[in-house]
């Protein structure tokens, strides 16, 4: 029954995004420019056993992807409720737990496309990785946005405009980017900003599949990030599902 529901869930929104194609490219956009414009910067940067630029900045720019792609789901849920969408689902015997997965599993399935047109571009410029590497890589995408778009999905159940919903956003958002260091691995910052970092779950993912880019997967640190990103995984879709639960979905 559950995955009959969550694939029904499923089937209808990978609808709606299908049919939408600027969706489907203009959030590539933004990892894009980075790419292009900010990457040829740190070609001289000396970063030792971390590989090259490339293989340092392409895995910050798949969970930037992530990131502000998930964070930002929840607005399709405000509008459901505006229009009445999620009243109509309320009377339906559908599994509460389908309709949270059935929508995030749609959103990681857009962006892991998403980030294999990111590490083909990467490529064209410079980015040599392993093979199995690259498919960590996409598989932590895919575990960052079922808990990031799970977290949008129950904060958006419990607002009811957009404006109050993007301010939480953006709270979350740039302090994650700033502070997990997507752009630059954390171990050149200052050692007090190094030290916060530890205190932000996304550092661990970046940092575990900067290691898998770099060919090493037996790791310290792949081995957080695997259990950073399950862990937060399974907390999020919990959480979720208790709100849509209570909430009537």
């Amino acid at each position: 029954m559950l995955l009959h529901d969550t694939a029904l869930i499923f089937g209808r929104y990978a609808r709606q995004t299908l049919r939408s194609k600027f969706q489907i490219l203009f959030g590539v956009l933004m990892p894009l420019l980075y790419l292009f414009l900010f990457g040829p910067l740190l070609t001289r940067l000396p970063l030792g056993s971390r590989g090259s630029s490339w293989q340092v900045l392409v895995p910050g720019l798949l969970l930037q992807l992530g990131l502000f792609g998930s964070l930002f789901a929840g607005f399709s849920i405000i509008i459901e409720k505006n229009y009445g969408v999620m009243e109509r689902m309320r009377v339906t015997p559908v599994s509460r737990l389908a309709l949270l997965l059935g929508r995030v599993l749609r959103d990681a399935a857009l962006f892991v496309f998403q980030a294999v047109l990111l590490v083909l571009a990467a490529l064209l410029v410079g980015l040599r990785a392993p093979l199995a590497g690259v498919l960590i890589g996409f598989a932590f995408i895919a575990l960052l946005t079922v808990s990031l778009g799970s977290l949008s999905y129950t904060v958006a159940m419990k607002v009811d405009r957009p404006s109050e919903f993007g301010p939480i956003v953006n709270a979350v958002s740039m302090p994650s980017m700033l502070l997990s260091g997507l752009m630059l691995p954390m171990t050149l910052a200052p050692g007090w900003l190094d030290f916060l970092s530890h205190f932000m779950p996304l550092r661990y993912l970046v940092d575990a599949i900067r290691d898998a880019y770099v060919g090493q997967y037996a790791t310290a640190a792949m081995l957080y990030g695997v259990l950073v990103a399950l862990g937060f995984a399974a907390l999020a879709v919990t959480v979720g599902t208790r709100v849509f639960r209570k909430a009537g979905a």
